[in-house]
């Protein structure tokens, strides 16, 4: 049987019936339900030999995005977040989309960098040749280090030199290992290579070398997502689509100017993106620095993704970033709850989880600007937000949802208002 992303009124499911609708879908085991379910799905003695100093856990919900199409492949999207909206929001973005076939996605080999800076260079442009006078051996070196990631047709594929004349600490060179890491992530891998070669670099540059370490700004391991909307698709109660078409364009133009907006237009697309790569496990850091690196790379901070109307007056939104993204190793093998994400997902390597999280974070800017283009942010937001209001002011079991529609309805979604209701 296919799997399908779309699951009938599951918003409207009790968090049991929706967790079984979604095992049964994916024909997961029921093991993999009770990890899903949170029953200690993370023993305190596995949690204490992930980080140090461990005193207990900390919980955040786990939901699941509906609806995505990726190049025509179905995907139940795990995220694990603890902002009201943001699933709802990809989940709703990704039903209007798969009206014109989804997302088209593709992803770059996963290349990432290791950078080995030398100091002390006397002269940087006989240093530099030197360098790549010896690339091919080096690069055999560096594989020398990682037969296994070698025979599945990773390893460093290239080298590069980037000099710099002037520096708070003198001139300096950098050397560039541009090395495949297949399914992982890569940090493991290209620090390793980086320490095991820098000896060698160092007295081929007559220098001495300092930093030995990756680059999160994977600029040869992006993800692109694109999506395509009609106007019929985008039409409310009260706005025409081609009006809202428009609102999207315009709002999406100021954050491709306008740094200050730009921070908040990126912040939402990793509203989307984030609670992927946490769920799957996989460094949301490392993710988050690179594409806010990249959105300067220009020299000036702008938007990661655009808008545009096409002659037949379509919506058309594109995405751009890297994503450095694994399957294997870290958490993504330690953590119980990652695997079953991971399972969940079904995603058959890091590229193809990569063009899935590019399209989550394509599909919440898309809400975040279709709701800044109609009602306002805060509406839909506030309607969702509602339920965390309720519990602080003292609402349980199901006066909680009560509540929550209470304040909703009266346009007061408040502490003050939930609590006058409580009473």
């Amino acid at each position: 049987m296919k799997n399908s992303s779309e699951i009938k009124e599951f918003r409207k499911l009790s968090p049991d019936d929706r967790r079984s609708a979604v095992v049964k879908q994916m024909g997961l085991a029921q093991t993999d339900d009770a990890i899903l379910a949170g029953r200690d799905s993370l023993p305190l003695n596995l949690a204490n030999g992930m980080i140090e100093n461990v005193i207990g856990k900390y919980e955040i919900p786990m939901g699941v995005a509906t609806n995505f199409q990726v190049n025509n492949k179905d995907y139940l999207v795990p995220m694990v977040v603890e902002e009201p909206s943001v699933v709802a929001a990809a989940s709703y973005m990704a039903k209007l989309a798969r009206v014109a076939g989804g997302f088209t996605a593709d992803a770059d080999d996963p290349i990432m960098r290791a950078q080995i800076q030398v100091l002390n260079v006397t002269d940087l442009e006989a240093a530099k040749v030197a360098i790549l006078d010896e690339k091919l051996a080096l690069m055999e070196l560096a594989n020398s280090k990682d037969a296994v990631l070698v025979s599945l047709g990773g390893g460093c594929k290239d080298i590069e030199v980037h000099t710099f004349k002037t520096s708070p600490v003198g001139p300096m060179l950098v050397a560039h290992l541009l090395v495949d890491v297949r399914d992982a992530m890569g940090a493991n891998t290209v620090n390793t290579m980086a320490e095991f070669l820098a000896p060698r670099v160092a007295a081929l540059a007559a220098g001495r070398t300092r930093l030995r370490i990756l680059s999160n700004l994977a600029d040869r391991r992006l993800a692109r997502a694109r999506v395509e909307v009609s106007a019929e698709t985008l039409t409310t109660e009260t706005l025409d689509g081609t009006e809202v078409i428009q609102g999207i364009v315009e709002a999406c133009a100021l954050a491709l100017v306008d740094p200050y907006r730009a921070a908040t237009h990126n912040k939402g697309i990793m509203n989307g993106i984030d609670p992927v790569v946490v769920a799957t496990g996989n460094d949301w850091r490392a993710v988050e620095a690179g594409a806010h690196a990249f959105a300067a790379i220009s020299g000036r901070y702008t938007s990661l993704t655009n808008w545009k109307v096409t002659n037949k007056k379509q919506l058309v939104g594109t995405i751009e970033l890297p994503m450095s993204l694994g399957l294997v190793g870290g958490a993504t093998k330690t953590h119980p709850a990652a695997q079953v994400a991971l399972k969940l997902l079904n995603v058959e390597s890091a590229s193809e989880l990569a063009m899935v999280v590019a399209a989550v974070g394509l599909a919440q800017n898309m809400a975040a600007l279709r709701a800044l283009a109609t009602e306002g942010i805060q509406k839909g937001h506030m309607a969702l937000h509602a339920r965390n209001i309720a519990i602080v002011a003292g609402a349980k079991n199901g006066d909680i949802e009560r509540i929550a529609e209470a304040i909703v309805e009266i346009g007061d979604v408040s502490v003050d208002a939930a609590k006058r209701l409580l009473d």
